[in-house]
């Protein structure tokens, strides 16, 4: 079930910030990862779990290079980089949905903020289950994923039975937000068991526990962010 579109009869903002953080991550991609071919790059601007912990740059033998300082800044490089041409794509059609009607409702500055908190927490839930699990430690992580999950958890709670366009085998349905992201979720947290339970945390190169916990933070932030925004006109 892929999400293709939305209803945006109610938007009534042009999605500014929406549409630079999309050129933000696609210029990343093509001019400084250079299509995901510039290996040295990815190797230091990467967000690496051991480092956040440490606070201290690690350059390995296993590729690892040095990072901006503080290593910290990673958290936010990180997340405007992407691992292949179908790990951005996937992201920026997600974005692409959601987005617009978050700044709609938020405002362009808050959205921003909202996006970039969500962003951080994400990476910050990945880091606690890589040192919890003890896997996964010295690994780059990067991806716009878990900003993107906080957006799709500030829609659930904002537009839960807004209208959701979804590719299921071959035909187009519309269906109520909170069956395509509640399925969405679901889909994480037994992916995320799983690789957890056989301590392949982040199997199959993808940080479930950043995907989860920016969901999770978008959920408990949007409310947030639209208070006293009585244009933001959001309904139930």
């Amino acid at each position: 079930m892929i999400p293709i579109g939305d209803d945006n009869s109610r938007v009534f903002r042009t999605p500014v910030v929406n549409f630079c953080l999309m050129a933000v991550n696609l210029i990343v991609f093509i001019f400084f990862q250079q299509l995901g071919s510039n290996f040295e790059f990815v190797m230091s601007f990467s967000m690496v779990p051991q480092e956040i912990l440490s606070g201290k740059d690690i350059i390995s033998s296993e590729g690892l290079l040095a990072s901006p300082q503080p290593v910290l800044v990673t958290i936010f490089t990180s997340m405007f980089m992407h691992g292949g041409i179908m790990h951005i794509a996937g992201n920026m059609l997600y974005l692409w949905i959601f987005g617009d009607n978050l700044e709609n409702a938020m405002g362009h500055l808050r959205y921003l903020l909202f996006y970039l908190l969500c962003g951080v927490l994400a990476a910050l839930a990945h880091v606690w289950a890589s040192s919890h699990f003890d896997n996964g430690m010295l690994v780059p992580s990067l991806g716009a994923s878990g900003a993107i999950s906080g957006v799709m958890g500030g829609y659930l709670l904002l537009f839960p039975r807004n209208q959701v366009r979804v590719l299921f085998l071959r035909s187009v349905l519309q269906v109520p937000a909170f069956v395509s992201l509640g399925l969405w979720l679901l889909l994480q947290a037994i992916a995320g068991t799983q690789s957890f339970s056989s301590g392949e945390q982040g199997g199959g190169g993808v940080a479930y526990a950043a995907h989860i916990g920016g969901f999770v933070a978008g959920l408990l932030l949007a409310k947030l962010f639209t208070t006293g925004r009585g244009d933001a006109n959001v309904k139930e």
